[in-house]
Parts: structure tokens; C-alpha cells; sequence
């Protein structure tokens, strides 16, 4: 039998009756009141405000009770460039369905379309944020769900431009179905434990698609990542999974689909990392499974770099990448084992699916152009071959024990 308290108690009849006698404030231009601002401040806790369709110049919007807030046809909140826009500073707020524009923008506060402060159980969602500095900014708050969402920015300079979605010292958020564009970062985790991050698109921006540092047990999955300055950089976190998004079209000298940086005791399975000057840029990680990844077109599929121990690298499909592995090191204790390699001709005499012969995924070429980058221009050049041949027969510059034993025939299905 389950016995509650009687804090417990008075609290749960305290809020039935906050709901049971909640009521709806319209606001609107021809409505007894005018503004949110004003509409706030004469709600009580758990009414529901509507505002109806219009554009409604205001700025410094604080919500400091529970409250539900609904825009009809999306009504416009005009914060005039002069600062932050909404700010949540109670417990079970919800937003939905407002068009937010013109945040200010400062080079000594984050102002943001909407910021939640020391809050828990909010909900915002269906809302369409331009012309902002930064979005939709969480801050030191838990159990909130970001929902289907639009934020577009204009950013040009990454020194004057904020993050689409950013979470800093927040734990348990749901960040799904977002749209986020021309930001800086299009959604930033810093300290933010325990989150989902899912369905999103975010496309275009000038650095990082994704970027997180000190976050732990987080899941990653079907987002997609496209065209960003640097793809997703993951740093210094641990025991996070990265399932079945989508890294394409991230090009540049210094640009990859995925950075990994300190990363520890994580799962990135079933992934595709299409287009990327690099598809996953490694280093400092350890016990990491990368598994059911497709690698396609990419200039390197694996930069594998410094202090990178006991990962493994199951029935993936590297396909036609300039370079499968890049690879610093004489020392290798990672697995390959059962992956598809494009460049294999081997044979498989017995007809069991799996190469008689094991592959060397790291050519020669691809340490010299790591090392020299200026001899990329020799890459379809016969000289190439020949010492990509010599290293195959005695590797010199390469672990020798980097092989993938069980190259499949076919490509890996799952």
C-alpha cells in the first residue's frame, strides 16, 4: 500500500483547485486588455492566456506563475531590438503557438527570444522565432519539452550571433521536431544531463549543427545535420548515444560531419555520414562502439587521432570515400572486424560473405596527406598507387595489426 504524506496531500489538492477554477484571458486590440504584459500580471496560477492574431509590440515579458499562453494564427510579439523578449521564471509554463522577432542584440548579455530560468515542467512549442540573437535559451531548469518549433536567424559574424536552442546547467529536456537555421550553433548543450535530442533538422549554420561539452547519458537520434560550418562537435561527456541521424554536406578545411573530443564508454550506431570534408573526426575517445554506419562520399570517412583505445568498428559500410582511415599512430588495440569496404578486392573463394584475404583500411597516402596536405593534388596519380601498394605488402608508417579481419563481400545490412 502506498501511503502519501500530508504535504503530499495538501499539495495535490492545492493544485486541483488552481485548475478547477482556472480561467482564459484574451488579449487582443479591441479585448479589455491589451497586452501579455498586462495579462500576466492579472492571471492567476494555471489560467490560460489567448492571444488572438495581431502584432504586439513588448519587450522584458516576465512569466512568474504557472500559466498556459496560446497564440491564435500566430499572433506577433515585436521585441523592437531592446532586449530579451519572454522570460520564465516559474514552475508549469507553457507557450504555444507565438511568433517571436527582433531580440537585441548585446556583447555583454545573451539576450534570447524566450528564456527559462530556474523552471521545471514548462513546455514550449509550435513557436516560429526571426530575427533573433539567441532562441530559445534554458537556463539552470528541468523536465521541459521543446516541441516542434522554427527558429531562422540572420546570423553573419559568429563573434555577434547566438545559438538557436542552447541548454546550460539543465537536465531532463526533450528537444524534439525543431527546425534551426543561420544561428550560430543551432542547438548548444553545456553541463545538460539526461536530455533527448530528436527529429530535429539544423541546417546552415554558421558553426555547429550540434555542439555539447560536460553532458552525460544523452541520446541523439534521427536528427539530421546539413550544411553546417562544422558539423556536431561532441566534447569532454560520457555514456552518450548517437543513433540514426544524418551528417551530410558539412565542407571546409577545418570541417567534419561529427567531432569527438574526450568522448568515453559511448554508442554511435546506424548513422550516415554523406558528403563531409570528414566524416567523423576522433580523438582522446575510448570504448566506443561505432556500429551500422554508412560512411559515402566523404573525404576522410575516419580520422582516428591521438589516445583513442579499446573502440570497436562492427559491420559498417565505408563507401567511396576518398580515404576510409586516417590514422596517427604505430600503436592499435581498436577493433575492425565484419565491416564493407569499397576499395576491397579481395576474394571470397568459399562464398561465406566475408573476404578470404583481412583489409588494411589505412593507405600510406592518406598519413602523408594528413601530415602534408598539399599533396592532396597527387591523389588520382599513379605514384600514389605504388606507395599505397608498398605499405599494403610492409606497413612501415601504419600499425600493422590495424586490419579488418572479416571484410564482408556485400554491403552490411541491418
Amino acid at each position: 500500500m502506498r501511503i502519501f504524506s500530508k504535504h503530499s496531500i495538501i499539495f495535490f489538492f492545492v493544485i486541483s483547485n488552481a485548475l478547477l477554477y482556472a480561467q482564459k484571458i484574451e488579449v487582443c486590440k479591441t479585448c479589455p486588455i491589451t497586452a501579455l504584459t498586462e495579462a500576466i500580471a492579472k492571471a492567476m496560477d494555471y489560467d490560460t492566456i489567448l492571444v488572438k492574431k495581431g502584432t504586439y509590440k513588448e519587450k522584458n515579458i516576465v512569466i512568474n506563475k504557472p500559466l498556459t499562453i496560446v497564440g491564435e494564427k500566430y499572433p506577433v510579439i515585436d521585441g523592437e531590438l531592446q532586449g530579451e523578449i519572454i522570460t520564465i521564471t516559474a514552475n508549469d509554463v507553457t507557450i504555444d503557438g507565438l511568433f517571436l522577432i527582433n531580440v537585441g542584440t548585446s556583447y555583454t548579455e545573451d539576450y534570447a527570444a524566450i528564456r527559462v530560468r530556474k523552471s521545471k515542467n514548462f513546455v514550449i512549442q509550435n513557436v516560429v522565432l526571426e530575427k533573433l540573437f539567441f532562441g530559445i535559451y534554458i537556463e539552470k531548469s528541468s523536465h521541459g519539452k521543446i516541441y516542434h518549433n522554427k527558429i531562422i536567424g540572420n546570423a553573419i559574424e559568429e563573434y555577434n550571433s547566438g545559438n538557436g536552442i542552447q541548454l546550460w546547467y539543465s537536465n531532463h529536456i526533450e528537444i524534439e521536431h525543431n527546425y534551426v537555421q543561420h544561428v550560430r550553433d543551432g542547438i548548444y548543450l553545456e553541463f545538460a544531463n539526461n536530455c533527448l535530442i530528436k527529429n530535429n533538422v539544423s541546417s546552415n549554420n554558421l558553426r555547429y549543427g550540434l555542439h555539447f561539452m560536460f553532458s552525460n547519458n544523452d541520446i541523439y537520434k534521427d536528427n539530421t545535420f546539413q550544411n553546417n560550418g562544422a558539423g556536431v562537435a561532441v566534447m569532454f561527456s560520457k555514456k552518450i548515444k548517437m543513433l540514426n541521424n544524418y551528417f551530410k554536406d558539412n565542407w571546409g578545411t577545418a570541417s567534419y560531419g561529427l567531432l569527438l573530443k574526450e568522448i568515453n564508454d559511448a554508442e554511435i550506431i546506424g548513422n550516415t555520414f554523406e558528403k563531409n570534408t570528414t566524416g567523423i573526426n576522433i580523438e582522446g575517445s575510448n570504448r566506443i562502439v561505432y556500429k551500422n554506419n554508412h560512411f559515402k562520399s566523404n573525404g576522410w570517412a575516419l580520422k582516428v587521432r591521438g589516445a583513442c583505445y579499446s573502440n570497436s568498428f562492427l559491420e559498417n559500410n565505408f563507401l567511396y570515400n576518398s580515404f576510409d582511415i586516417s590514422y596517427n599512430s604505430k600503436v592499435n588495440d581498436n577493433i575492425f572486424d565484419r565491416n564493407f569496404w569499397s576499395n576491397y578486392t579481395g576474394y571470397d573463394l568459399d562464398k561465406n560473405g566475408i573476404g578470404d584475404v583481412p583489409y588494411r583500411p589505412v593507405k600510406l597516402f592518406s598519413y602523408i596527406a594528413n601530415r602534408t596536405p598539399e599533396t592532396i593534388i597527387l591523389l588520382r596519380s599513379l605514384f600514389i598507387d605504388i606507395i599505397d601498394f608498398s605499405e599494403k605488402v610492409s606497413p612501415v608508417f601504419t600499425p600493422d595489426n590495424l586490419l579488418d579481419n572479416n571484410p564482408l563481400i556485400e554491403k552490411a545490412k541491418w
